[in-house]
């Protein structure tokens, strides 16, 4: 089962870890086995670092060997610039042990040829990079699948494939293999030397890694399998679980997306993609479509998945795009705001992405039923949008198309505020300009003049939905595309909702005002304006409507059939 997570990542990789080692029938112990948590800023820079050693059998010195080839390896790697790079500085920094150990197994009675096995996790980021030689092995058990991630490095004829024929110090220059692979929540690595892999079959080490007990007792519990089962040498393992992942970078998920396909012509309903049953099409729009699918991989369970349109836009924006809206599911995790479900990279064929499927409808759908919202359910709307807004806005994202098609109101009373895929990020590349995005009814006066748009475009626009929330109306009157509109004074609320408070009325107005600076001064405070006026009550006296603004073109019609009664009886 592929492991499709929509759960909150940290700032930093969380990982729990045991090791447990036993000498078995062996008069010593030759084995050692460390992990290097390494400080918040060594995470982040240089990541967690586990490894395990067996020194040589036949040789002087092979528990020195073992011990000191972890050790100088930690040390060393962590004394190396982060600038240079995980492969280059863990090659240099088992290099320069080996070199060392080479020369005094031929020069020092006490290490004659002294030798190890030496493997090595570096977690780092959302990556694991293994470092190998020697016959030590790495395992990674993910969606209950057990992979060997190593290669043992002896004979392969039958009665010599214990021989080693690369290790830390047999050969002046140590061969090491580097194996790197995108790490995923929830996986768990094993680190073990041949005292347990040479026993233990894969089969067996599987049944044991998935008991999913701690790692720390799971260790103990592979070594004593192995010497219940007969093992003759030093057995050693450590086992690592991944908790949860940091955020993915940017620049990490640029790559990967831009290099998808997209589906010409996009697919239909019926359709499997990568484990994805379309079922139904929700919306159909001029730059996507969305279906309601099941994830076959998951035991059915519904999610959205929504494809680009072909032919619409260039490809340059629709990567852009689907870039966007997965670097913002990383980093942010509100209640308001909706998720995307992370696909594993070698997973995907072509250009789409999967959300939850949220039980509801949309804002856009509720305007169309009756009985019109009041002012409390209206209000509480508003309220968890401006929230959603702002939750983006602490984040240096400003979302560019909020509207009532985007909201999603939840069966169970929550709200999710949907497509992040036009968001403007800091300093990340934006649109071409034929591209801007926006829809042009909710779009700022400064969006429709060419400019990027910023916070307050995005409070403009939570404005303009939450007067349609109420009245099913626009402020300014319904915009069409490639129009140039011109901005006078806002429609009252009040003529289409007489009955809501005044007070409402001035903060909407306040919201959609034509001039940025007379707008309010962000998401918060237009929330923070709704909860203040309903703790004023409902009953609050809504404004009188002079008729002139209830019905203007009666109000002219009597206004001129006065003036001109006035006339006829001044030149009787």
């Amino acid at each position: 089962m592929a492991d499709r997570t929509a759960t909150s990542p940290p700032t930093r990789i969380q990982i729990q870890y045991g090791l447990a080692s036993e000498q078995g029938r062996r008069p010593r112990n030759e084995d050692y086995a460390g992990i290097w948590l390494g400080t918040p800023g060594q995470q982040a820079t240089q990541g967690i670092v586990a490894a395990v050693a067996d020194g040589v059998g036949g040789s002087k010195g092979g528990r020195v060997a073992a011990e000191l080839a972890v050790r100088s390896f930690i040390d060393a790697y962590y004394a190396q610039p982060e600038t240079v790079g995980v492969q280059h500085a863990a090659a240099s920094s088992i290099d320069a042990f080996n070199g060392w150990l080479h020369k005094m197994g031929r020069t020092d009675a006490l290490l004659e040829n002294a030798a190890c096995t030496f493997t090595s996790l570096i977690l780092l980021g959302r990556k694991v990079h293994v470092f190998h030689v020697g016959d030590s092995r790495a395992y990674r058990l993910s969606d209950s699948q057990l992979t060997l991630l190593t290669e043992d490095h002896t004979l392969k004829q039958p009665d010599l494939n214990h021989v080693l024929f690369r290790a830390v110090g047999i050969e002046p220059f140590v061969r090491l293999d580097h194996v790197a692979e995108p790490l995923r929540p929830h996986d768990r690595f094993l680190l073990c030397s041949d005292g347990v892999h040479g026993t233990l079959g894969k089969s067996r080490l599987r049944d044991l890694l998935l008991r999913r007990s701690a790692p720390e007792e799971a260790a103990r519990e592979i070594v004593a399998a192995a010497l219940d089962a007969g093992s003759h040498d030093n057995a050693t393992a450590v086992v690592i679980d991944v908790i949860a992942l940091p955020a993915v970078e940017h620049t990490d998920l640029a790559p990967a997306i831009s290099a998808l396909p997209i589906r010409d012509p996009a697919p239909k309903a019926g359709e499997t993609v990568d484990g994805f049953r379309l079922d139904g099409v929700l919306s159909d729009g001029r730059y996507s479509r969305l279906f309601k699918a099941a994830d076959t991989t998951d035991g059915d369970r519904p999610v959205v998945v929504k494809f680009p349109q072909p032919t619409v836009a260039t490809e340059k924006t629709y990567h852009l795009a689907f870039v966007r809206e997965a670097w913002v599911a990383t980093r942010i995790h509100n209640p308001w705001v909706g998720a995307v479900i992370e696909v594993p990279p070698e997973h995907q064929t072509c250009l789409y992405s999967v959300m939850p499927f949220y039980e509801g409808e949309t804002l856009e759908r509720r305007l169309g039923r009756k009985p019109r919202l009041t002012l409390r359910e209206g209000a509480g709307i508003a309220t968890r949008i401006a929230k959603a807004v702002a939750a983006l806005h602490r984040a240096g994202i400003v979302h560019r198309d909020i509207k009532p098609d985007n909201v999603i109101l939840e069966s169970s009373g929550g709200l999710r505020l949907i497509d992040l895929g036009v968001v403007r990020l800091p300093r990340v590349e934006d649109f071409p300009a034929p591209d801007t995005p926006g829809t042009p009814s909710y779009m700022a006066p400064e969006l429709l003049a060419g400019q990027p748009g910023d916070e307050l475009s995005d409070v403009y626009a939570l404005g303009v939905t939450v007067y349609r929330a109420f009245t099913d109306r626009y402020p300014y009157g319904e915009i069409e595309p490639f129009s140039h509109p011109r901005f006078g004074k806002p429609v009252p609320l009040s003529r289409y909702r007489p009955d809501l408070p005044g007070w409402l009325e001035a903060m909407l107005e306040r919201a959609v005002a034509a001039d940025r600076k007379e707008r309010m001064a962000d998401a918060i405070e237009f929330a923070m304006e709704l909860e203040n006026g309903l703790e004023r009550g409902e009953s609050v006296s809504p404004r009188r409507v002079p008729f002139y603004e209830r019905d203007p073109v009666r109000f002219w019609q009597i206004v001129s059939a006065m003036l001109a009664l006035t006339l006829l009886l001044t030149n009787l």
